[in-house]
């Protein structure tokens, strides 16, 4: 059985720009689709905006082990991993994906009024006139015109079209909002554009963000919090300045040395990883990074190091960290 997630725990607090990076295929992807239900968990639980004693109390009933009545009627109140039908498509109302590549995210068939106004009809919000007033306005909003309503996906460029993706994810007002890479396909001025517009939306809208990158340099210069992935785990998390400046996994510290700096004062050593990426249907026992790793030992190749705090809001999967 391939596992494409595993053992992942993330909290989000209301407010803040989450960066998760890694390089590809290491469950990113996986991950933003599973936290938004597109993909149904199976194992963990997945929590949205509930009290920190209702949480406490289902951890405090499972770690008794005992499957009762009271624990069994919290998840299915709680849990959005184990919610079906209505109640997944009322939480796609507070939480939207933003995908990578908007080109394939749009509808070619679909002019662009009726692309951002599609969420409005699905979990009817607005319609008729009210809808596309508030096409307009959302248009408006990520700066595109009125007069651009009525063409296709094909006639715009591709930040045009992330902003459109961008239009229709802020459609039905949600709080948290997931973006799957979504500059990593635009030129650097571009992206540049789009990132200040996500900073503007969310001073304006308060709201919260999952943001998937690979560019270590976009999570630095825009996330409050960055975790760092490998084969399905997360391995480190931190403060920007503290994965950036001072990565503790062997791993993280690849990739900021791996990271080209425009700095020519700040000189960052070369790492270079030994062997390939495992296969996630066959990984190796113990840390999954360990076949790769210069400082792994006969513990790192028997035992899973687990996720545990260095210092104030930094936490490392290593038995050696440095």
């Amino acid at each position: 059985m391939v596992k494409a997630v595993d053992g992942v725990s993330l909290a989000i607090k209301r407010g803040q720009w989450l960066g998760l990076v890694g390089e590809s295929g290491c469950g990113k992807t996986t991950l933003a689709k599973t936290v938004v239900r597109l993909l149904r968990p199976t194992g963990g639980h997945i929590y949205f905006d509930i009290p920190d004693e209702v949480k406490a109390e289902i951890e405090q009933l499972e770690s008794l082990g005992k499957n009762s009545g009271k624990l069994t009627s919290l998840l299915k109140e709680n849990d959005l991993g184990i919610f079906l039908g209505a109640r997944v498509r009322s939480f796609r109302r507070r939480a939207q994906l933003v995908h990578q590549d908007p080109f394939t995210s749009l509808d070619p068939r679909m002019k662009i009024k009726d692309t951002v106004a599609e969420p409005l009809r699905i979990h009817r919000v607005l319609s008729g006139e009210a809808s596309k007033t508030a096409v307009k306005e959302l248009l408006g909003t990520v700066g595109l015109s009125a007069g651009q309503m009525e063409r296709y996906p094909h006639q715009f460029s591709g930040g045009q079209r992330q902003r459109i993706a961008i239009a229709r994810a802020l459609a039905t007002k949600p709080e948290f909002i997931v973006f799957d890479e979504p500059t990593s396909a635009l030129d650097v001025s571009v992206q540049a554009q789009i990132l200040n517009l996500l900073k503007d939306l969310k001073k304006e809208f308060g709201l919260t963000y999952l943001y998937i990158t690979h560019e270590l340099l976009i999570a630095e210069s825009v996330c409050d919090y960055i975790a760092v992935m490998y084969l399905g785990k997360v391995v480190e998390m931190g403060r920007p300045e503290e994965i950036f400046h001072t990565p503790r996994h062997p791993y993280s510290q690849s990739l900021v040395a791996a990271t080209p700096v425009p700095d020519p004062k700040r000189r960052v050593g070369r790492i270079v990883l030994r062997g390939e990426v495992p296969s996630p249907a066959n990984p190796p026992p113990g840390c999954t990074f360990h076949p790769r790793c210069s400082r792994a030992s006969k513990e790192c190749r028997e035992l899973e190091p687990p996720l545990e705090p260095v210092s104030n809001d930094h936490f490392v999967a290593c038995f050696h960290p440095l």
